[in-house]
């Protein structure tokens, strides 16, 4: 058994956080599978085995479809994080199928390429008025002031959250997101409670009011299609809305920052990129695998797998490492590199299988507006200030990421 504990990986360390990449360097020098201690996890560091886990049915986002924890060799989450696991483990990205597919199935008539390409001149609305008023004010925090408001908006537009409500919803989605870090502490765990209650107890609220007025939203369409025989229970109606809102922003505000923050450090690329705007969507596919949202992504052993000789066996958890499968050398060219006009770039940041991110086009459409407006409108952006990290691991972005507009 080969173990990582004794190398440079240790997610709770700033300086790793700060720049990861030269330890997941050693981790795939050192072999395919990695045991580490510290979180009972078998870390996958290589873009080819981190590929194929996420499409192995032996692995699965949830066991409990199959066995009880007893049986899994679990101990159960404690009780006061119900309201976490209850509203967590109804949604799509924690279910398998067949309730996988079937919620699914639903929620992917929304997110259509004809339905998310009807969003466009929206997004692209939105993203021009956004970077209007930050020129306006000279400057800002990009985070505040585009990254964040531009998908918060179009996706709670899309589940017909009311524009007065909005300013919630940013909040809960980053509670109830400190529970997808490593070893999370007691107080994280409360405060994720806390959001799960108040986020739910929202969005029966929200669902009542559709039942008795529906409108031309997500939440209405899932409300019908229960109604016409497709069965979503009320608590799967609001795990699916909070996945979509965690989702459908989480990732998009951290690739946005991330992304503009390593414009700034390869000043020769975001020349480039501003002499020629047709950069723009290869840069939004580099950008996302450069500086990776979603570094780690967990899978449950459902049966016996082997990897490298190694049997990695029923009940254990595999940790599959995005941000590293997304700088290997066996599949990208120099990957430490910055490169914009990137062609053969096949990076896993929405993942891959049946849990691909299903608002993959929309997130694109959303990077590329964003980046759109503010090269147009804003030629001259500069950083104003060298940007603070979040000490999260998991989830990777910025505190903020204040701008001038000169």
């Amino acid at each position: 058994m080969t173990a990582a504990s004794d190398l440079a990986f240790d997610p709770w360390d700033p300086a790793f956080v700060a720049d990861p990449y030269p330890a997941y360097a050693e981790l795939r020098a050192r072999g395919r599978v990695l045991r580490y201690e510290p979180t009972g996890q078998w870390l996958v560091p290589h873009h080819a085995d981190v590929s194929a886990l996420l499409r192995d049915r032996r692995l699965g986002r949830t066991y409990r479809h199959r066995f009880t924890h007893e049986e899994f060799g679990r101990t159960p989450p404690p009780p006061e994080q119900e309201p976490f696991h209850t509203l967590n483990d109804h949604g799509m990205l924690d279910l398998e199928p067949p309730d996988h597919t079937r919620i699914r199935r639903l929620v992917s008539k929304a997110f259509t390429p004809r339905t998310v390409e009807r969003l466009k001149p929206y997004v692209e609305t939105l993203a021009g008025e956004l970077v209007s008023r930050l020129v306006e004010a000279g400057g800002g925090d990009l985070l505040a002031d585009v990254a964040e408001p531009l998908p918060v908006a179009v996706i709670a537009e899309m589940l017909g959250i009311p524009e007065a409500d909005r300013h919630l919803l940013r909040p809960w989605s980053a509670a109830i997101c400190g529970m997808y870090e490593l070893n999370p502490p007691e107080e994280t765990a409360a405060k994720a409670v806390r959001a799960s209650v108040e986020f739910s107890d929202y969005l029966r609220e929200l669902i009542a009011a559709r039942r008795e007025e529906p409108g031309d939203d997500l939440v209405s369409g899932l409300i019908a299609a229960h109604d016409e025989g497709d069965r979503l229970t009320e608590q799967e109606m609001i795990s699916t809305a909070v996945l979509l809102l965690n989702a459908g922003h989480e990732a998009t505000v951290n690739a946005t920052v991330n992304g503009w923050w390593a414009l700034f450090r390869n000043p020769d690329q975001l020349a480039a990129l501003r002499a020629d705007h047709t950069l723009i969507p290869s840069a939004v596919e580099e950008l996302m695998r450069y500086d990776t949202p979603l570094q780690l992504f967990e899978r449950w052993v459902l049966d016996d797998i082997e990897i490298d000789g190694a049997t990695i066996p029923r009940g254990a958890e595999i940790a599959m490492l995005f941000g590293s499968a997304n700088h290997d050398p066996e599949v990208f060219t120099e990957p430490g590199r910055l490169d914009l006009a990137r062609r053969d770039n096949p990076h896993i940041s929405f993942s891959a299988g049946i849990h691909y991110c299903i608002g993959a086009p929309l997130a694109r459409i959303e990077l590329a507006a964003s980046m759109t407006a503010l090269l147009e409108r804003a030629p001259a952006l500069a950083l104003a200030a060298e940007p603070e990290r979040k000490p999260n691991f998991v989830i990777r972005g910025l505190e903020g990421l204040q701008v001038t507009v000169r």
